[in-house]
């Protein structure tokens, strides 16, 4: 292990999505899924981490680990509760924590859509509808224009391959459809082509405001998916998984090109639809040629005797080096790590896990890779979607009955890194030496 300093400007913070920290809100889609008991461990989101109503005190926790970005997200369903009717309440709260975080020297990320739908939306067929793609527009420009002279940098849409791989292939998620292609290549289509109509959007309000500084991209979830044995079928289906899973939302919400059997062509334009490159990075898969279609084609396992987290998702630091170095060769934009991290209920390798993925971020930089910016998922326990509250990816401890908030070790450590733009010899020393 070796100490490293990350460039001056370099960006270090942590990420959160609204409806796995806020507690309150019962008009979306995951609320309801909560009602019905889908969620594993038994427990709900109603309350999850009370941040609506505990924001300074979450700030003042942001502050204490130096911080100096912070991505949060917005709630669809608090914004907009009724198709085409806005709460004012709800956008002025946004609006004063973005104020306080400004007035702190954070500077936000916002993410517009994090896998949670208002129940208006969800009941007329969610993103499978060929309108949604209107009604987000719709919300993006509202928030934009009362938003827009604060924020200048935004992610449309989180993990859009994600949210459909759980909610129509795997049916874990609303609205636990299972074995659906056609809906997840539907569904894949009209999120592409809204992202590209709320990049220009996004931009078109802020350019009327008189600001030239806007940065919008998307938050993509990249894996890294390799054959179990090297065999050609093997080979084959780690392909399919990659462009399936991944290369479809790239090619569509980055340059507006879809790729069969998403669509084809380029309904809206070829063009540039992202500012920076967001990548969420959490694992590796080891892809077998035996079909399995709750994880599209052929099976997914972990590689023999590595290194895996609570949830048996291997520990694999130098997927994000190869993940990056892919990417940025590929499009030549900035680089966002939007979200990294992981599930360490008793803090016993996160410290690692961290120095390790910065390093090869570092690693990258080095190499002439253009990243600016690191988001750890995520600064403090929480909702975890189908897993519940029992999956454990804070750097700060949550006591959810008590609503007690702990730095971790890893979240001193992580502070630490932040306040000194890198790792020093002395940390290595403290952190590592037994």
């Amino acid at each position: 292990m070796k100490s490293f300093k990350l460039p001056k400007n370099f960006l270090l913070g942590t990420a959160t999505a609204a409806l796995q920290i806020e507690g309150g809100d019962r008009n979306n889609s995951w609320f309801r899924w909560a009602e019905q008991g889908h969620i594993q461990d038994g427990s709900h989101c109603i309350t999850a981490c009370d941040h609506w109503n505990r924001m300074e005190e979450d700030m003042a926790l942001m502050q204490a680990l130096n911080c100096r970005t912070y991505r949060l997200g917005l709630e669809w369903s608090r914004i907009e509760p009724e198709a085409g009717k806005f709460n004012s309440a709800a956008i002025a709260h946004y609006r004063d924590e973005i104020s306080r975080l400004l007035a702190t020297g954070i500077r936000p990320l916002v993410t517009l859509h994090h896998f949670s739908n208002p129940l208006w939306l969800e009941d007329r067929g969610a993103w499978l509808n060929p309108k949604a793609g209107d009604w987000f527009e719709r919300y993006v420009a509202y928030t934009a224009e009362q938003l827009g002279d604060l924020v200048s940098d935004w992610i449309t849409i989180n993990e859009p391959n994600v949210y459909l791989t759980f909610g129509y292939i795997a049916g874990i998620w609303p609205p636990g459809k299972q074995n659906r292609m056609i809906d997840y290549f539907k569904g894949a289509r009209n999120m592409i082509l809204a992202h590209i109509r709320a990049y220009r959007t996004l931009h078109a309000v802020r350019e009327r405001m008189g600001r030239s500084d806007t940065q919008v991209g998307v938050a993509y979830h990249l894996r890294i998916f390799e054959p179990k044995r090297g065999r050609w079928r093997e080979k084959r289906s780690a392909a399919l998984h990659e462009r399936l899973f991944q290369e479809i939302f790239i090619h569509g919400m980055g340059e507006g090109i879809l790729l069969p059997p998403a669509g084809i062509g380029a309904p809206l334009g070829r063009g540039r639809y992202q500012d920076f490159f967001g990548i969420n990075y959490y694992s590796r898969d080891m892809v077998s040629a035996r079909l399995n279609p709750l994880t599209l084609f052929g099976s997914l396992s972990v590689k023999e005797g590595a290194a895996v987290n609570d949830l048996g998702w291997e520990i694999y630091p130098e997927g994000l080096f190869r993940l990056c170095k892919k990417y940025y060769r590929r499009y030549r934009i900035p680089i966002y790590i939007t979200e990294n991290g992981t599930c360490d209920a008793r803090d016993a390798f996160r410290t690692r896990y961290i120095y390790d993925h910065l390093a090869q971020v570092n690693r990258a930089i080095e190499t002439g890779i253009d990243i600016q910016r690191y988001y750890h998922w995520t600064l403090m326990d929480n909702f975890e979607w189908a897993e519940g509250l029992s999956a454990r990816f804070g750097l700060i401890e949550v006591d959810f009955a008590t609503q007690q908030r702990t730095i971790r070790s890893s979240g001193q450590f992580y502070g630490e890194i932040c306040k000194e733009g890198g790792v020093t010899d002395e940390m290595l020393q403290r952190y590592f030496s037994g």
